[in-house]
């Protein structure tokens, strides 16, 4: 079990995070989903802005469901946890 909050639930196969399982889940990947809408509206005609803004936030994704997923990242075959 991880010591810090879950708001992750892992991923039955593979490595990573799956969907939410707390509130403060769903608000992280509501709020990156409408940053990236945002970004892809705002920087339509500029490609490399939109990048220059979507990849740190893309990572910050990453960081916190990594940090926040229930068990952590690890490969799984698919056995329960």
């Amino acid at each position: 079990m991880s010591d810090g909050p879950e708001w992750f639930a892992p991923k039955r196969y593979g490595y990573g995070a799956g969907l939410p399982i707390a509130w403060q889940g769903w608000v992280v990947l509501l709020v990156s989903l409408v940053v990236a809408i945002f970004v892809g509206t705002f920087f339509a005609d500029q490609p490399m802005k939109a990048v220059a803004v979507m990849i740190p936030m893309v990572a910050i994704l990453v960081v916190i469901s990594a940090k926040t997923t229930r068990g952590g990242w690890r490969w799984r075959w698919g056995e329960e946890d």
